[in-house]
């Protein structure tokens, strides 16, 4: 598991690496998001370790994002954590078991603890140990709990038995055009959805192809994520987006609601140095339905809502 973590690019010009940490609060329904990447440009130059944290309040106030980085590669955060960190800065340390770090007006330590399910392989296997599309996501923790506390100004979030994921992106760059969806549905079951138009020439005028992963009783869904993408479609926009289609004898219907008011919309840079706008929500809802073919019928075969407890992202090109 811990290889799943380890930096893959290496700095390597005109590539991107992500990591990501997104959950919930069971008491009170705050929602973070905490995100480290390094960018290293296409044009030679030094690679850019940088990254934020957001919270989602869920008392009506507005989220509150605040920055870290960029800094010089190597520098450490005097931590106890016996993981090797797989983002390290003065102010920041990210390992498989610890998240710490002090940006602006936000401080946080917390303890990662897997929920026992195996990694969740968005796209194919071959695709992340190869890198031959564009970019490529896996989960390597996708029911993690979060145990700690997260000070906002000054105000203290304790977190307990916090449920969400932790997840990795490594390519030449973010889409076109993409969504992006993670919801925990108890009791270790997950869906995973990430939904992109790329950017390479002939393919950029393409409809966003969807790669999804649905885990319900420790079984993942569909089989082969790639070769089931084309047969669903996702329409993307804001504040409501959906996916739907099916893979042999499974249909899937998502849609997925980003209320304004609980989102945050961040500028990325890519490495050739274009700009796109993520409009990121950790406390969005949505609505899972699962149908199975008995016969000539479909039937509801499992149904979920996710009331503000849905982690979710629409990303758009000026």
């Amino acid at each position: 598991m811990e290889r799943l973590y380890r930096p893959r690019l290496t700095g390597k010009s005109g590539r991107l690496e992500v990591w990501y940490a997104t959950l919930t609060d069971p008491r009170t329904g705050t929602g973070v998001w905490i995100h480290h990447e390094v960018v290293a440009p296409a044009d030679g130059g030094p690679a850019r370790p940088h990254g934020w944290i957001s919270v989602f309040p869920a008392d009506g106030s507005p989220p509150v994002t605040e920055r870290f980085g960029p800094e010089s590669p190597g520098a450490t955060l005097p931590v106890a954590d016996s993981p090797v960190p797989y983002y390290t800065s003065p102010e920041v340390h990210a390992s498989s078991s610890l998240l710490a770090g002090a940006a602006g007006g936000i401080r946080w330590r917390l303890r990662v603890v897997e929920g026992g399910g195996a990694p969740l392989y968005t796209f194919p296997r071959w695709a992340w140990r190869t890198g031959l599309l564009p970019a490529a996501q896996i989960v390597p923790a996708p029911d993690a709990r979060f145990y700690g506390e997260v000070d906002v100004h000054g105000e203290k979030l304790e977190l307990a038995d916090a449920r969400g994921g932790v997840s990795r992106i490594a390519g030449h760059g973010n889409a076109k055009r993409w969504a992006w969806l993670h919801a925990g549905l108890g009791g270790g079951d997950v869906l995973e959805i990430v939904a992109a138009v790329a950017r390479r020439p002939g393919m950029r005028l393409l409809p966003p192809l969807p790669l999804l992963q649905l885990r319900v009783g420790g079984k993942d869904w569909p089989r082969d994520p790639l070769l089931a993408a084309p047969r669903f479609t996702a329409d993307i926009g804001l504040p409501e987006w959906t996916v739907t289609g099916r893979a042999g004898r499974r249909r899937l219907r998502v849609e997925v609601r980003q209320d304004p008011a609980d989102c945050v919309a961040l500028s990325y840079t890519d490495p050739d140095g274009a700009t796109a706008t993520c409009t990121n929500s950790e406390r969005a809802s949505a609505e899972v339905v699962a149908e199975r073919r008995t016969g000539s019928r479909w039937e509801t075969e499992r149904r979920w809502f996710l009331d503000h407890t849905a982690h979710a992202e629409v990303g758009e090109r000026p």
